[in-house]
């Protein structure tokens, strides 16, 4: 027994050893300026009940945005929009009311799915009613428009002023060929986003995806949960936009699709290559009802502007808001704090400026503290950055983005979500591999994490972008370990009340993870290389194009 204690205690300090970053000529170590006490100090403030829980458009975003720019002010770091810390973000909240009831009518006779139950539908449009009265049916497979894959479910097809019904996901999941996109691994063409933003470019009125607990990576609880809810959006007016989107249990799905005088196996039928889609005979009637009010949020923007480079940028980012005051939970808590998700993240956006501006050497690229508002939401506030940008994403080397940090240890992993993706990945292996860590992926692929933070909407621009998750390999543990401490978070904790700082947290591990990310910030900040989008990747296509533009 002694032996193995002994052992155990040498193998632990052999990783402590070389899991130290190394040192400068000078004899200081780049990267050792991280600090838990520093975290834990951004944390408890940005997660104090006086904060409200963050959300946008309240006191609590009031309260946030001020702090971030205080503390930037103070850690030296340049506003970084111009003049100022801030860059505003236009959105529109709409509160969507629809009817009961869809009526299907078809040659068999009419027929009425239960609102809730069977299907949830709402609005991004503005319009006080919206009224869909006889509208056609399609089935459209996956609605997919995949010109890498070789795939196009709207080939031959007009569906301008119809709803098309289309599965969640991708052809690779259901199919079982490990070639057919990417197999189980989820791409951005199997995200109900996605699917919504091509029904709207193929000129759909209207589209509902069928739902599977499988496919989707959760039941059909959670869309449940958007009936009757406002939802917040960017308040582009030049952006296609659908009458109705939504989604419809595959039982309903099938109704739906019988009544239409089709056979159910159409749906086995969209896993395969050459799956046309189907015309149904029958069409569906319902209506919207909308409140709507116009507001705007903030992201906040800070920068080290490079020595050498200084219109070339490297990007770190994290969300700073969670979802505000709501429903209470068995404690009668209701303020929902938002601990780790994501004041953990923007904590360790300020670590990152602190770190950055002790640096000996200025960076010779400019690097950037992004802080983006209404995560919650659906990416919102990175999805307008994107779309406008106060640095050009041509420009743009790369983005390292935080969402949550590491609170039970030290680990010898570090995550990576999106495996493939990008050659940051192969950055982060290399530094990781430096101070005796390794690489682990998602161990769920298959549920789209890597399109699910912010970082995703500067990969839909071509940008190379790494999302980091954190290990499960606990040093001193088993792996079951940090499973079921992830799990924990996830099952206990998460968009809860109970997402709170505490004193039991272990932020060594987020230390260690931060001192990675940074030594990967490091290598593009002083170097003068372009990461690409591996082979494969449906991002790559758009950052050949800001190659093309950097060379002319």
């Amino acid at each position: 027994m002694y032996y193995k204690r002994f052992t155990a205690a040498i193998a632990a300090l052999a990783f402590v050893a070389c899991n130290t970053p190394e040192k400068t000529k000078n004899g200081e170590t780049d990267a050792s300026a991280f600090s838990a006490d520093s975290l834990v100090r951004h944390i408890k403030v940005l997660s104090a009940d006086s904060f409200e829980g963050r959300k946008p458009f309240t006191e609590g975003e009031k309260k946030t945005i001020g702090y971030l720019e205080e503390q930037f002010r103070q850690l030296g770091a340049e506003p970084g929009n111009g003049s100022s810390y801030l860059q505003d973000v236009p959105m529109i909240d709409i509160l969507s009311e629809p009817e009961p009831v869809m009526k299907v009518q078809a040659a068999s006779g009419v027929m009425e799915l239960k609102g809730l139950d069977e299907y949830v539908l709402s609005t991004p449009k503005t319009d006080s009613v919206i009224r869909l009265s006889n509208v056609p049916v399609v089935f459209a497979g996956y609605g997919v428009v995949a010109p890498e894959y070789n795939w196009n479910d709207y080939e031959g097809l007009d569906v301008k002023g119809k709803i098309v019904m289309v599965l969640v996901n991708d052809p690779g999941f259901n199919n079982g060929d490990t070639t057919l996109f990417k197999g189980k691994t989820m791409t951005y063409y199997g995200r109900w986003t996605y699917k919504f933003e091509e029904a709207a470019r193929q000129g759909a009125r209207g589209c509902l995806v069928i739902h599977s607990t499988a496919a989707a990576s959760y039941p059909f609880s959670v869309v449940q949960n958007n009936w009757h809810t406002s939802e917040l959006r960017l308040d582009n007016k030049d952006e296609k936009l659908l009458d109705a989107q939504g989604w419809i249990t595959m039982e309903a799905a099938k109704k739906l699709i019988m009544a239409g005088g089709q056979d159910t196996g159409i749906i086995a039928k969209a896993d395969i290559r050459g799956f046309r889609a189907q015309q149904l005979n029958a069409t569906v009637s319902t209506g919207i009802k909308t409140k709507v009010t116009r507001s705007q949020s903030h992201n906040v923007i800070a920068k080290i502007t490079g020595s050498k480079y200084p219109d070339e940028y490297v990007l770190y980012t994290a969300h700073w808001d969670h979802l505000g005051i709501g429903k209470p939970d068995a404690r009668g808590d209701s303020i929902y704090n938002g601990a780790l998700d994501n004041a953990s993240g923007t904590a360790a956006l300020l670590e990152f400026a602190r770190v950055w501006k002790s640096q000996k050497t200025p960076p010779e690229r400019t690097i950037v503290f992004l802080a983006v508002t209404a995560e919650e939401q659906g990416l919102l506030g990175s999805a307008y950055y994107a779309q406008h940008p106060v640095y050009p994403l041509a420009k743009t080397v790369g983005v390292l983005n935080v969402d949550e940090v590491n609170n039970y240890g030290r680990t010898k992993d570090i995550m990576v979500v999106g495996q493939g993706q990008s050659e940051m990945e192969d950055l982060l292996k290399e530094e990781a591999e430096k101070l005796g860590r390794y690489i682990s992926y998602d161990a769920t692929p298959e549920a789209g994490h890597y399109f699910r933070s912010d970082h995703f909407s500067f990969a839909k621009a071509g940008v190379p972008a790494l999302a980091q998750g954190f290990g499960i390999d606990v040093i001193g543990k088993d792996k079951e370990y940090g499973r079921k401490m992830q799990e924990a978070f996830n099952t206990q904790h998460y968009h809860g009340p109970s997402d709170e700082y505490n004193t039991s947290w272990d932020l060594s591990g987020a230390v260690d993870d931060l001192q990675l990310l940074f030594m990967v910030g490091k290598r593009l900040a002083y170097g003068h290389n372009w990461p690409g989008w591996k082979a494969g990747s449906e991002f790559k296509a758009e950052r050949d194009k800001s190659a093309a533009e950097r060379a002319r």
